[in-house]
């Protein structure tokens, strides 16, 4: 029996639409939209041995294959527009193969204040790969952003806000997606943009943390995340 939308747990917040379950689930029964914007899982444990930060494996980890098909799959869902897509550099080798290639644009690199996630090498940078679809343009070429600190028990791989802002409004995309969207970051920058926006998401935990950053966005228009333990922001850049 094939599944709808109505089979998967659902939260509507204003704008933004978030359901619980697989994308690879879900995808095949959205509309379209204008742009993907996502932090994938990387498939750590496979890769390179390691664990995120509180030795945690991501749901979906173990492989590429979430990513991959979830990339994909949310890629076809746009005619015109961009998908931005979060990686490790140190999983370059294996994340490429997976993109849609044809519609590749090029990189962002993402400066960051603090190393990232892993028990060896400690990465200061992580790698945004830029698709593009129909001749879509960018809103702007140079991006700045303002580097803020990972708060409590979120996601292993949360994003700062601010950092997702500038890639969200790099474009005038109007229904972002968020296929592997965690916390819900992507989905609070929309609300600070006054964008529309459908994430998904595998982990309840996750799917109820981020269900509630995106009410409190609402409630608050200027709310990024909870106030930070340091208050030392500093701006920082990335360049295609």
């Amino acid at each position: 029996m094939n599944k709808t939308l109505s089979d998967f747990r659902s939260e509507q917040i204003g704008d933004c639409t978030m359901y619980l379950g697989d994308c690879r689930d879900i995808l095949p029964l959205l509309p379209k939209v204008d742009a993907v914007v996502t932090d994938p899982p990387y498939g750590i444990e496979d890769i390179v041995g390691g664990y995120g930060r509180d030795g945690r494996v991501i749901a979906n980890d173990r492989t590429l294959d979430a990513m991959r098909d979830g990339v994909r799959a949310g890629w076809d869902l746009v005619d015109v527009g961009w998908a931005f897509v979060f990686y490790s550099s140190r999983v370059t080798p294996q994340v490429m193969p997976a993109l849609p290639g044809g519609d590749y644009f090029g990189e962002i690199v993402w400066n960051k204040k603090a190393p990232g996630m892993g028990k060896n090498i400690r990465y200061q940078h992580e790698n945004i790969a830029v698709l593009r679809k129909g001749g879509a343009r960018l809103a702007r070429d140079v991006f700045s952003v303002i580097n803020s600190y990972r708060i409590g028990d979120l996601h292993p791989h949360q994003k700062p806000v601010g950092l997702m802002v500038e890639v969200v409004g790099a474009t005038d995309a109007d229904l972002i997606l968020d296929p592997f969207m965690g916390s819900g970051t992507t989905g609070v920058a929309c609300v600070k943009l006054g964008r529309k926006f459908i994430g998904i998401e595998i982990d309840e935990g996750y799917f109820d943390i981020a269900c509630s950053r995106i009410e409190k966005a609402y409630a608050q228009p200027d709310f990024f995340v909870e106030a930070p333990k340091h208050t030392d922001p500093k701006q920082e850049s990335m360049a295609l």
